[in-house]
């Protein structure tokens, strides 16, 4: 699951320092920034969006040091409906996780196409990586799995980079094309003001889209080494023992009790969907099937009480300071919003673009979305720091909140291959593909799919979305 710190990175500073610098920044400028406010108004669906070309300025309202260090607690408070549903939802679904039931279906599959690999493996495995990560959220989970993909593709003639290439794109894309993943596409669209995982049938097409693009291109990639492997740019790499014993998770079996598990799953993955469609269901009666998901899980491997408590517990720890950037986050908003500041911001960024056509301000988000990710190498970290300010732009510029979450989405997941601040170096030393290596294959792919997420963006506009 993609909760990774971005202070991995020597010369990074820590999320909390980075947050606390901005909370300060955000303090003073409500002492330099002009105060301004727009209109905002209701709309059919009950969403407070607001009124383009309502601008205006008003009182100014600074906040002191006693004002700023409160704002931290008052954002812990506003946050607290999103705070405990990811808490609830990143333990409950690693317990599911900690299974093993995923990994061992994962090494049956991989078995059976061993033997007889062909082509197809490719789209089959960024599906299935990709579905997981889209609806149950792995990410950093698959990473053992690089180094066996490594070792069966070199051994079926391709090279290293398609093996590590099928883990990547399929962690990568599941992000961003998730329709299901409570971790970006919830907070994002809770931010927005939109229904959990509303819009989800526009997302799960661009999903595939962007799968059928991104296996074309390795397929070919992988058809072309096998017929001269001289033309790999990592056949000269010492790939050694690599770190994880293939064999190990390769001949993993899958119990029936597992089996029982992977039911439990996609038993509450429709249930989910079910619940939402007819009933409009919100983030309590979701928490409550991802409580069933990981506490089901357990109970079919046979654990006892305590320790899928003792499982629960540990992971609900791990997702703690992901829980605290969101509410950090939003104590940056409360500042800039009640310093009456916000608004203004909102007015000085959405100016440039509403001269621009609104597609081109569209396609502008994503860019920004992506660039973003950058510094901000998180997905619910990226969402609490950019949606505040991205949804009410959207408003302003006639773009709907769906398709400002979709840029966000898009911006978030993919670039988590590419950037040196995001996963890039990791999946690298797993694989042991020197970093250069590994961008120069995969940047002109990440261009590919950046305008295929830019069809899909220039779609969702025409189709009003």
């Amino acid at each position: 699951m993609q909760v990774q710190d971005d202070s991995h990175v020597t010369g990074i500073p820590h999320v909390y320092t980075t947050l606390f610098i901005i909370i300060i920044l955000a303090a003073l400028a409500t002492w330099i920034v002009p105060p301004g406010q727009f209109g905002r108004a209701a709309t059919s669906t009950e969403e407070i969006v607001i009124q383009p070309h309502t601008y205006e300025r008003v009182a100014r309202n600074p906040f002191g040091p006693m004002d700023t260090l409160s704002a931290i607690y008052r954002g812990m408070t506003v946050a607290a409906d999103v705070v405990f549903f990811v808490f609830i939802a990143f333990a409950s679904i690693s317990v599911a996780v900690k299974t093993g039931a995923f990994h061992a279906l994962i090494a049956v599959l991989l078995r059976r196409f061993q033997g007889r690999w062909k082509l197809s493996i490719i789209p089959i495995f960024i599906t299935l990586i990709g579905l997981a990560s889209s609806t149950i959220s792995v990410f950093e989970e698959m990473f053992p799995f690089i180094p066996i993909f490594v070792g069966v593709a070199t051994a079926m003639r391709y090279d290293a980079l398609v093996g590590m290439g099928i883990v990547s794109l399929g962690i990568a894309l599941g992000y961003s094309g998730s329709f299901l993943n409570p971790f970006t596409v919830g907070i994002a669209q809770n931010i927005a003001g939109l229904a959990p995982f509303s819009g989800a049938a526009y997302r799960v097409f661009c999903h595939f889209f962007m799968i059928v693009v991104a296996s074309a291109y390795i397929m070919l990639y992988a058809s072309r080494i096998a017929r001269h492997p001289e033309q790999s740019s990592v056949r000269d790499v010492d790939l050694g023992h690599l770190q994880f014993d293939r064999h190990a998770i390769v001949e993993l079996s899958l119990s029936r009790r597992q089996i029982a598990v992977l039911c439990i799953i996609l038993f509450g993955i429709g249930t989910l969907v079910w619940g939402m469609r007819n009933y409009s269901w919100f983030f309590a009666e979701i928490t409550a099937v991802y409580l069933f998901i990981g506490i089901g899980s357990g109970l079919a491997m046979g654990w006892s009480p305590d320790k899928i408590a003792h499982k629960w517990a540990d992971s609900a720890s791990e997702i703690t300071s992901t829980c605290l950037k969101i509410a950090m986050a939003k104590g940056i908003l409360t500042i800039l919003s009640d310093g009456h500041i916000l608004d203004t911001i909102i007015y000085w960024f959405s100016e440039p673009l509403a001269k621009m056509p609104r597609w081109i301000a569209a396609e502008a988000m994503l860019l920004l979305q992506t660039g973003i990710n950058f510094f901000v190498p998180s997905g619910p970290g990226q969402a609490v720091v950019s949606m505040p300010i991205m949804v009410p732009v959207s408003d302003v510029l006639g773009i709907s909140r769906q398709t400002t979450v979709l840029a966000f989405q898009f911006g978030d997941g993919l670039s988590n291959v590419l950037w040196i601040t995001g996963s890039m170096p990791i999946i690298c030393k797993f694989a042991r593909i020197p970093p250069r290596k590994w961008l120069a294959w995969f940047f002109p792919l990440f261009c590919l799919l950046l305008l295929t997420q830019m069809i899909c963006i220039a779609g969702a506009l025409m189709i009003g979305y």
